[in-house]
């Protein structure tokens, strides 16, 4: 009991360098979202353990900020090799905890250390500027610092990615961290805080904390009124982070914030419909459409709506569902009952007000058969709201203009795809519609880490990824030297 290892029946906090047992002594458990099973607990942590964390990670500040860049690049570097060898236990806990597929756990792996090896590159990167000044003899500079503690809160979709993204640039310019994990996944989270410690980072510069779901309010409370953080990055759906957000402007901290999505494939009439279908059912259906960059409607040029729907229902109706320990299952379970229950509504719901399905419209056990309807229109519920399960709408429109509209009309701008052979006209639409990404010709679920990540309107705001981040977890002072002497005034 009590060490931060992945074979650990319960998972501990890390705080001051030291795997704990917090303040309460009380934990929580885990169930597997296929079996029922469970897989592993959790302990508890209160405000107190969450003020402590910040105490740790404020108190190695000093030391770590002022840490060579290059030395900070090394850890960072051997943390990406040893999350990599540590890659297939890593997926399996993946598995247990979140009904994940193998290989959506190791394309977590893989990604999350690529995520820590932009993080590395990024150590050389807070560089400043002089700034010309109309007053003789005064050197002015732009001098961009390291901000302090940052709270980082993961979710348990992509929770080695999202976990190591929350941390990693951060730590990168010099900043330190405390990871709160997911309830869902708080030993996959742990994952990357063990990881980062066995590499060398010292003592307090990173620390985890979990709590049982019934805790995270004042948790996540303490963790943000605490004097010592600067920064709150928070990735989760869009009712949490308004919360987040509302709670950091009280106490004046930035956050930056990667909320809910309902991301639309805009199909012109010149697309490539074979393309456009193979785009589509990995958008829709990877992680059971858990991801919150997945294609959620499709908005179709009326002359090719049926041709797309037959293809992509033929695609989507040879899915493997079942077990996720299983080699061949493609589609898992979703995370929990009640996300399962909002699926069957939203399908009910459509269906019963006219929308005709094209595949699937089931459960299966605690999973869900990948779904394709055909006919969806704003008086369904499923048209608006965000499902984050393996239901996909179509909506066929007359022509480009139709096409913009449509897909803007929703309170999220995440992720968007636009499909045409013209891509001039491709990029006029993508131009146009409301999203902080857009790709032409691909798949709404792409992510690189040297990228600008992140949405608008109701999907967050701010950007994680490459040189954007550098907005978002360091500070901008400007310092000047008068070198001549000067005449005041008075």
């Amino acid at each position: 009991m009590g060490t931060g290892t992945m074979q650990a029946e319960r998972q501990d906090l890390l705080i001051d360098g030291g795997w704990t047992s917090g303040k309460s002594g009380r934990s929580f458990e885990n169930l597997h979202p296929y079996t029922g099973e469970v897989v592993g607990s959790a302990v508890a942590a209160g405000p107190e353990d969450a003020q402590a964390a910040v105490d740790s990670a404020a108190k190695a500040f000093p030391s770590w900020s002022s840490t060579p860049p290059g030395a900070r690049r090394e850890m960072l570097g051997e943390a990406a090799r040893l999350l990599l060898e540590r890659g297939p236990q890593l997926a399996a806990t993946m598995t247990e905890e979140t009904g994940s597929t193998f290989g959506w756990g190791m394309f977590n792996v893989e990604l999350a250390a690529a995520v820590l090896r932009e993080a590395a590159a990024q150590t050389y990167a807070l560089v400043g500027e002089v700034i010309p000044s109309d007053v003789p003899g005064k050197l002015a500079m732009g001098v961009r610092q390291p901000v302090g503690v940052v709270v980082g809160i993961a979710p348990w979709n992509a929770p080695l990615i999202l976990a190591a993204r929350a941390v990693a640039t951060p730590l990168a310019y010099g900043n330190t961290v405390v990871l709160k994990a997911s309830e869902q996944c708080p030993r996959t989270h742990a994952g990357i805080a063990t990881t980062l410690a066995d590499a060398g980072v010292p003592s307090g510069v990173v620390n985890f904390i979990t709590n049982d779901p019934a805790d995270a309010p004042e948790v996540v409370e303490a963790l943000i009124a605490h004097p010592r953080t600067r920064r709150i990055n928070f990735t989760g759906s869009t009712k949490v982070g308004r919360i987040i957000a509302e709670k950091a402007g009280r106490h004046l901290k930035r956050v930056l914030l990667e909320l809910g999505g309902k991301a639309p494939l805009v199909i012109l009439a010149d697309a490539d419909i074979d393309r456009a279908v193979a785009a589509a059912k990995f958008g829709a259906f990877m992680h059971q459409g858990q991801i919150c960059m997945s294609t959620e409607r499709i908005v179709v040029d009326a002359s090719v709506a049926d041709e797309f729907a037959g293809k992509l229902g033929e695609r989507a109706a040879e899915l493997k569902v079942g077990d996720p320990r299983e080699p061949e299952t493609q589609i898992g379970p979703l995370i929990n009952s009640g996300a399962l229950q909002k699926i069957e509504e939203l399908v009910d719901d459509a269906v019963g007000k006219g929308a005709a399905v094209v595949a699937g419209g089931a459960a299966e056990g605690p999973c869900f058969q990948p779904t394709v309807l055909l006919g969806v229109t704003p008086e369904m519920r499923v048209y608006h709201e965000e499902s984050f399960g393996p239901v996909l709408s179509i909506i066929a429109v007359e022509d480009d203009e139709q096409a913009v509209r449509t897909a803007n009309d929703t309170e999220y701008g995440l992720s968007a795809a636009v499909f045409s052979r013209d891509v001039s006209r491709a990029m006029e639409v993508a131009q146009r519609i409301e999203s902080g990404i857009c790709h032409i010709n691909d798949t709404t679920v792409h992510d690189e880490p040297q990228m600008p990540f992140g949405g608008v309107k109701d999907s967050g705001w701010g950007r994680f990824g490459g040189n954007a981040a550098i907005q978002e977890f360091s500070e901008l002072r400007w310092i000047t030297v008068q070198g001549l002497p000067r005449e005041y005034p008075i």
